[in-house]
């Protein structure tokens, strides 16, 4: 009798526990994991935190570089939405049916720098062949790994169409992400280098040395979606960043809203 009460009680329990695992205290949503791209870092953190004051749900964060951030997700890491910072990592984790395609939309735009550590007196204005490699004399040029992550992809772009590609392919530090790359030039640890205006201006140890032409290069755009299985509540993270208090932080740290 003891036994077959005990298995009863435990019978009951497994059905129970769906239930219990299910609902948050309160009632409230779960918790969102949010993958975004490293240049996001500042502004997706006050927007979090914005949108939790509103809404009562929290809001966690993954940052690294877009292609790193895709390749965890095909590896079916549990995030609930993708911020990328180009569309081609987005496409590439659309055409494996791995984001809800309902749901994407660009949100984001952004412009391409040169800079260089705040007290360097580097002057050069970007134009067709201008004299990077000679001003880089024996140091290299920091931007993110062009064969993957968009910051470099958009600078060999540019490079590329401004004629002056082969003479510095060689002499990159190829980052993992921007943030990466950032961090070398803040340092002193390369002359120059190539990242986001928006990278540039949350980093007080560099300084912009010229914009780079907006036809050399791709537009930057940053796509958003939510993953197929994504907790509730997403769908209203996303579109809180068509509201005033978003859209107030994401002109103040210098990003394009799209329409």
């Amino acid at each position: 009798m003891r036994f077959t009460r005990r298995l009863i009680l435990a019978v009951v329990g497994l059905f129970a526990m769906p239930v219990l695992f299910a609902a948050e205290p309160g009632g409230q949503k779960p918790e969102l994991l949010v993958f975004a791209a490293s240049s996001l870092t500042n502004v997706m953190d006050d927007i979090g935190a914005a949108y939790t004051r509103q809404t009562g749900q929290k809001v966690k964060f993954s940052y690294a570089a877009s292609s790193a951030l895709a390749k965890q997700i095909e590896a079916s890491a549990q995030a609930d939405a993708f911020f990328s910072a180009d569309t081609e990592w987005m496409d590439y984790l659309a055409s494996r049916s791995l984001i809800d395609k309902s749901t994407r939309r660009d949100v984001l735009g952004n412009r391409l720098v040169l800079v260089a550590p705040a007290a360097s007196q580097v002057q050069l204005k970007i134009a067709p062949n201008f004299p990077l490699a000679a001003t880089l004399g024996k140091g290299r040029l920091a931007t993110g790994d062009p064969d993957s992550v968009p910051v470099g992809k958009y600078a060999k772009a540019a490079l590329t169409s401004l004629g002056v590609w082969n003479d510095v392919a060689d002499r990159l530090v190829r980052a993992e992400n921007v943030r990466a790359a950032l961090a070398f030039i803040a340092r002193g640890e390369a002359p120059l280098g190539i990242v986001y205006q928006t990278d540039a201006q949350v980093e007080k140890n560099v300084r912009v040395v010229d914009v780079f032409p907006e036809s050399s290069h791709l537009p930057i755009t940053y796509p958003v979606a939510a993953m197929p299985k994504a907790r509730p509540g997403t769908q209203e993270f996303i579109a809180f960043f068509k509201g005033p208090a978003a859209v107030e932080l994401l002109k103040k740290y210098g990003f394009t809203v799209l329409k």
